[in-house]
């Protein structure tokens, strides 16, 4: 018979290796390309933890009790990914957080408050997270001159207003987000108030051939074609010296995509990928 303090080391070891699995299940789950199924995570498990399907099973389903994974269904199957309906780390000072959730900032972090709905934007796809990660590198490690000025941002595309909300809260003064689905606009909207911007953030549906202004800083989180329908248009909206964030293209695409804005006298700044996904930023010359 184990002694009390024998019995509490091995119980010790046992939550470690527990934790050890989770946080490999969770780095997994992130990293996946492709959607992961249960049954495929739970024969992963079994494989190389030498955990039965039992407990594979309760291992999962304690992730998702906890909220750091949760299930979606799509096209008759059901998968397993990170949950977003709890305050989630997107850059090194960015974090989205739910209404009604709790979270402690590091002094130097930026809290955005996003109310989950059906307009693209809450953090969970990987052109998000880049995009935003471009933003804070262009705001808050270069620090352009213009940013201490009355600077201005173009969110093009804007979905839920996650990166027109970043940009601002990163230390531009005023910005537009144009959409032209209702539904993005009405949630974006709703995400204004919910981070007190009314009075520094429009959302329009405005088609971007209409604007006429131009913008210290234009973002674009969209797919390769309409990077590239609306190159001459985004080159003509951004101010002198003003930066670009592109996103919403796949990695094979990033060489062409620097090219053609090369050519509508851009210098590349930033880029990085993250699943195939990638982003770059942009200066104007």
């Amino acid at each position: 018979m184990l002694s009390p303090i024998n019995r509490k080391r091995r119980n010790n070891a046992e939550l470690m290796d527990i934790q050890r699995i989770e946080n490999a299940i969770l780095e997994t789950v992130a990293a996946s390309a492709a959607r992961l199924t249960p049954q495929h995570l739970e024969k992963t498990i079994s494989a190389i933890y030498g955990l039965d399907k039992t407990r594979a099973k309760t291992v999962l389903k304690d992730l998702v009790a906890r909220g750091e994974l949760e299930y979606t269904y799509e096209f008759g199957s059901t998968y397993l990914v990170v949950s977003f309906n709890k305050p989630v780390r997107i850059s090194a000072h960015v974090v989205v957080k739910p209404p009604g959730h709790r979270f402690q900032p590091l002094p130097d972090d930026v809290v955005i408050r996003i109310q989950p709905g059906a307009a693209f934007g809450g953090g969970r796809h990987p052109t998000t997270r880049l995009s935003v990660r471009a933003i804070e590198y262009v705001l808050k490690t270069v620090r352009p001159n213009w940013l201490s000025a009355d600077c201005s941002v173009l969110d093009i595309g804007t979905g839920s207003g996650i990166l027109a909300i970043a940009a601002v809260c990163l230390g531009v003064k005023k910005g537009l987000g144009i959409d032209v689905d209702p539904c993005a606009i009405a949630e974006a909207s709703i995400n204004l108030d919910l981070n007190h911007l009314q009075d520094r953030l429009v959302v329009s549906d405005r088609n971007i051939e209409v604007i006429d202004s131009s913008y210290s800083l234009v973002i674009a989180n969209l797919r390769y074609p309409s990077l590239v329908r609306y190159s001459t248009r985004i080159a003509k909206l951004t101010a002198p010296n003003g930066r670009v964030v592109l996103s919403g293209f796949r990695t094979h695409e990033m060489q062409d995509l620097w090219r053609l804005y090369t050519g509508r006298h851009f210098e590349q700044v930033w880029s990085a990928d993250e699943l195939d996904w990638a982003a770059i930023a942009l200066k104007k010359i």
